[in-house]
Formats: C-alpha cells, structure tokens, sequence
C-alpha cells in the first residue's frame, strides 16, 4: 500500500487547502498567479447517490407490500416528528423514472438503492408477491438502460412486521438469509453489487436498546445484546446465500457506520490509539465480522450479559467480503492516554460547530481516518463511502432555487480529505452521495433534509439544489475544485 512521507504529506495538505480556499482559476490569473491544483480522482472511480426504500418510495400498501416495522412506528403517535410517516414519501414507487432522470442529469455512473423486504415477501416468509419484485425489476431495467449500475442493498432497516419477535428471534437472521438469497439470484442476472445490511446499530441498539427507532423498544443489556447477534448474524447468513444463488463474479459487502475515530494530532501515539478505538469501540459489530469472533474486551465489558453464540455462528458472521461499504458523517476525536484503554474520547465542547442536524458535527477529516483505520486494521479488498451527506435548512427561494452553501461546503471538504485516502493508496474504489433527493428521515420525518435536489413534499416536484450543480460539475471533471 503506497504511504506518503512527511514532503509529500506536506504538499498534499498544501494542496488541499489551495482547492479548499482558492477562487477560480480565472481569478487566479488576472491577478498574475497561477491556477490552483485540482483534486483528479483515478480514472474509473464511481460516482454516485445513495436512497433507502422506506424513504423514497411510498406506496405503502401499493401491489401487495406488506406493513414493515417503520409503517407501524410512523403510525404510532409520538414516535415521528409531527407523525409524519413514509406512507407516501417522495412516491419514488410510481416517479422512479423521474428519479431515475435526476440520476442521469448528474452523470453519475451508480446508484445504491435497497430493497423493501416486506414488498418481496409481505410476511417476511413465502409466499412472494410478484408485483413487489416485479417493481424492482422495472427499477434496476431503468437504471441500466440509462448507464447506470444499480448497487442494491437487501435491508435499510424495514423489516417485516409479521416476523414473530424481529430481530429478538434468532429465525429472523434465517429468514433474511432466505430472502437475501431469493432476491440475489433474481437480480444477479443484471446487478453485480449486493450489500446485505446496512447499520447495524441503529436496526439494532436504536430500536431495541433505546427505542428511538422501530419497533421503539427498550430491553435489558442481555436481551440488546442478542439482538446485536442475531443482526450480525442475519449479515454473515445473508452473504453465503448471495454466494450461492448468484455467479462468482458477483461482488457482495455491507454498508456500515462504524465509529470513525480521528486523534487530535497525527502524531504516532494519537493515530495509534484512534485505531485502537475503532477495533475495541467497534467490537459487537464490524470488529466482529471483519475477525470471527467477539474481543477480549468486549466480552469483558457485557459480562454475563454477553450474547449467546451457537456453533456456526461466528464462521457465518466471518464470511469473507468484496468490499466494505463506510457510511462517514462525523468524527470522534480521541487521544492517547495512560489508562488501562490506552486512550480516550475527547468530548465536544458546547461551542463545536455541527450541521442543521445537531448530531452531524463538522469535521471533513473525518472520511479520510475512517478509511485509513479500517483499511490498517483489516485490509478490506476494497471500500465504498456508501454515505456521505448533510442536512440543511434548505429554503427554496421565489425564483424557484436553493442556495444550499453549507451542504457544499461540506461536501467540498470531504471529498478533499477523501481524495487524500485515495492518494495514499487506500482501495477506495466509488462515493455515494447522501442523499439523491429530500426524503422522510426517519424519526426526524421531513424536518430534515439531506438530498441535493428539493422535494415538495406537498406537490412532489423535485428541484436540483446548487449542490446537485457543483456534484455535477465534481462528476463531469472527476475532481474537486
């Protein structure tokens, strides 16, 4: 893997920083200075946005699609930000050609999009609804004959309803293997790239542990726990049985939101511990599928209340992958102490600046440490930032446009940090952006809005953003500017 020594690291900064604050390059030479480095991505790097089903599509009781764990929590008074639920969305179920045109106008070349399982098999279980997949097919045709590769991901979080006990029933990882299976090799013919999960933690730990996400549930440690294991089991079942419905060049991963640690210099001892943290702080989840097993430390931590594993288990959850999908949105700082860890979390002062979401502090460096710990620690074959976004107070205006500067300039900085992992050698082969367009954003409903084009949630027109131009312009050249 090439590394950079400290000249090289040194211009690559400089030249960040020139692309990050320089104007234009005609500016540049009408006051006599030369034109500002760009950021050339590699030939054949992948652009791209990223959707979920439950967020976009609607259609909610449309051609047989069962209820999932969300349309019951949306429904439940109390849950959603004024109640709001994905009933209808941006109805990406009837304008996915429309959305399909958004794509195409960007020139992006891949589209990550998921699958609603509940619209495929309405009770989770045979029997299948043919329309349900029929829709898919008609989606994954579209893209395709508009240039663009489908990377589809198989659950983003809306389960079922009718599955006895969700994911506290370990048959529930047996019956996403099923479905994971089933829907590969329907697929397989035209799509290439299949993720199994995405999130663990927040299908897991936010819907059972803390109840802020479906189905709102608040269970002991030891029940959390088992949860957390029957997630990642689902993950490592769902990846043999894409294996083996599908052709062997078919390329299967995850999409995870590991914590990304960044230390708070680079110096040797703080980059140390910020791998550290990412295997320990990481351990019930992608530390535990990247090694087969649970850590020391992590089994030390949960005590007796550590998750019950059956022969098989870990071998399944180890399956190898083509790729790891990273969903990076914020950082974690963190440094090297002398405790029994070797270092701690770094708290953010009050003062700390964040995006119109109060969770998304900003910190673009963020995406490059999230790579580089992950890729040290574990040599994935390759990896996808399978979601990169932010929200914002977009407004549109009276002449019909948003001036979505913030969510520019987020984006700006981080892909130049990413640019950085790419130059050092790291195989991170395609970014998806999150998110194509406004969507219904779980528990925060329609309050919040991450797309790079405006919905109108009351006529459901779509309108590109002044991000969705510069994302173009990024595409076009293959560069940040």
């Amino acid at each position: 893997m090439k590394k950079m020594n400290r000249r090289q690291f040194g211009k690559s900064v400089a030249a960040a920083a020139a692309t990050a604050y320089a104007g234009t390059a005609m500016q540049h030479l009408a006051f006599g200075q030369p034109e500002p480095m760009a950021l050339r991505y590699p030939k054949g790097f992948l652009w791209g946005c990223a959707t979920a089903a439950y967020q976009v599509e609607g259609g909610a009781q449309a051609d047989g699609r069962g209820p999932s764990v969300w349309d019951t929590f949306s429904h439940t008074p109390g849950k959603t930000y004024h109640g709001e639920t994905g009933d209808v969305a941006d109805d990406s179920y009837h304008l996915y050609k429309e959305d399909i045109g958004l794509l195409k106008a960007l020139g992006v070349s891949t589209y990550r999009m998921s699958i609603s399982w509940s619209r495929v098999f309405p009770s989770g279980t045979t029997p299948l609804n043919p329309k349900g997949l029929d829709y898919y097919n008609r989606v994954i045709d579209e893209l395709l004959a508009n240039n663009i590769t489908p990377y589809v991901t198989l659950f983003h979080w809306d389960l079922p309803q009718a599955l006895p006990g969700g994911w506290r029933n370990r048959d529930t990882s047996k019956a996403f293997s099923d479905y994971a299976g089933f829907v590969a090799k329907k697929l397989s013919d035209r799509v290439q790239h299949f993720m199994t999960t995405n999130e663990f933690v927040c299908f897991t730990d936010l819907g059972y542990r803390y109840g802020q996400f479906a189905p709102g549930l608040r269970l002991g440690d030891a029940e959390a726990n088992q949860v957390r294991h029957h997630g990642i089991l689902a993950h490592g079942l769902g990846v043999q049985a894409i294996r083996a419905n599908t052709p062997k060049e078919t390329q299967v991963g995850l999409a995870e939101n590991a914590v990304v640690y960044v230390p708070v210099m680079e110096t040797k001892e703080h980059i140390e511990a910020a791998e550290k943290a990412t295997r320990e702080d990481n351990a019930p989840f992608l530390t535990a599928l990247m090694e087969g097993k649970y850590i020391e430390s992590y089994l030390q931590q949960v005590g007796a209340n550590a998750p019950k594993v059956e022969p098989g288990d870990m071998e399944a959850i180890a399956s190898p992958l083509d790729f790891v999908g990273l969903n990076i949105y914020t950082p974690t700082y963190v440094r090297a102490d002398d405790s029994a860890k070797g270092y701690a979390v770094e708290p953010n002062p009050s003062s700390y600046p964040h995006m119109y979401s109060p969770w998304l502090t900003l910190g673009p460096e963020c995406i490059y440490w999230g790579v580089r710990n992950v890729c040290d620690l574990w040599k994935p074959k390759g990896i996808y930032i399978t979601e990169n976004g932010t929200s914002s107070d977009d407004v549109l205006s009276p002449e019909g446009r948003v001036e979505d500067v913030d969510r520019v300039m987020y984006l700006r900085n981080h892909l130049t940090h990413l640019h950085r992992a790419v130059d050092e050698g790291y195989p991170v082969k395609g970014y998806f952006l999150w998110s194509l367009m406004d969507n219904f954003e779980w528990a925060d409903g329609y309050s919040k809005r991450f797309g790079i084009h405006y919905v109108d949630f009351k006529t459901l027109k779509r309108t590109p953003k002044l991000s969705a131009e510069w994302y173009r312009n990024v595409i076009a050249q293959n560069r940040v500017e």
